[in-house]
């Protein structure tokens, strides 16, 4: 650092934080260390009594914090968010729309790796809203070597970290199985549950049709289901592993490939799900759906609402973190739950 007058300051970098002292109204600091003195700022520096100021002396190959935390800010932004102007050091980015927020965790990862740079995100493959908080990124100290911001740059590849891919699934279709809700022996409290979630991501159940445990006619309505036009087909009921549960096999006939029967999370385990040809999504929901405030179905919603499609690794994967921890006070999704 080197000494200047405040005078011939303007576009240098402070050193520390300079306290402006008003009696009997506020000590604070004025300015904070990092600051670049701009003209309208020499009057307010002198009248707090700083003639000369410590500031950094910047050389070739070196970046201020905040024109280093843009260039990691480059390597995250993606189309549907927005950045605030760096603060302290540090930029932020908003999501611009409500959909599904995916990061490339392994790049993420690599990018971290580097000396002196951070990027932090919340949980990929969650849903955000519009307005929600992103990601922070900044470097670690006031300047930092360029050849650092490179290092990151190459770790980070080509394309963003980031995405947010906005909700498309406006319409669903729900086929109700078994005897005992077909023949009114008791009410289908399971419908109501799932038209609630799906409402949730700007979803309508454009078609329902509630159908016994026969397989043949499960298969048809299915198919009815299918035929409707619904962008998204759930059915409900059936799909334990009792001998009259046929809703699995209901739904290979109806011509669906199966991604994954059986999930490793808890509440959640009997899911399955599929897609036809033309990328349909189809999902036999377990019962637990019904009472639980928080399942798998919550967890793979998004991703259905969003049309990201889920592999059979992804199902694996959800292992790590599925265990619902049962709380008396249910606060997902800020829940370790699916994360």
């Amino acid at each position: 650092m080197k000494l200047v007058n405040t005078t011939e300051a303007v576009g240098h970098i402070l050193c520390h934080d300079l306290t402006q002292i008003i009696p009997g109204v506020s000590k604070d600091a004025r300015f904070r260390k990092g600051h670049t003195v701009t003209d309208e700022d020499i009057p307010v520096l002198l009248s707090m009594g700083k003639e000369h100021l410590y500031v950094w002396e910047l050389t070739e190959g070196v970046l201020h914090e905040d024109d280093a935390a843009r260039k990691l800010l480059a390597l995250c932004k993606n189309e549907n968010m927005s950045s605030t102007e760096p603060k302290e050091g540090k930029i932020e980015l908003i999501a611009d729309c409500d959909g599904l927020f995916k990061v490339d965790t392994e790049r993420l990862c690599a990018v971290n790796s580097q000396d002196e740079v951070m990027i932090a995100t919340r949980h990929g493959n969650t849903a955000v809203h519009r307005g929600d908080k992103l990601a922070g990124m900044r470097v670690i100290p006031l300047v930092i070597e360029e050849e650092k911001l490179k290092a990151a740059e190459e770790a980070a590849g080509e394309t963003p970290l980031l995405r947010l891919v906005p909700f498309t699934k406006r319409t669903a279709a729900i086929v109700t199985t078994g005897s005992e809700v077909a023949k009114g022996i008791i009410k289908d409290a399971f419908t109501p549950v799932v038209v609630k979630k799906l409402e949730a991501y700007g979803i309508s159940v454009i078609h329902h049709a509630i159908v016994g445990d026969e397989p043949e006619k499960v298969v048809a309505e299915i198919l009815r289901a299918k035929e409707s036009g619904a962008e998204i087909i759930i059915c409900t009921g059936g799909m334990s592993v009792d001998p009259d549960d046929s809703t699995p096999g209901a739904i290979r006939a109806s011509g669906a490939r199966v991604v994954r029967y059986g999930a490793p999370v808890l509440p959640g385990a009997m899911l399955l799900i599929g897609y036809y040809d033309d990328g349909t999504p189809v999902l036999g929901l377990p019962g637990c759906v019904m009472y639980a405030k928080a399942t798998i179905f919550d967890l793979i919603l998004p991703r259905i609402a969003a049309d990201d499609p889920i592999t059979r690794e992804e199902i694996a994967s959800l292992g790590h973190g599925g265990l619902c921890l049962g709380c008396e006070s249910c606060h997902f999704p800020i829940c370790p739950f699916g994360k």
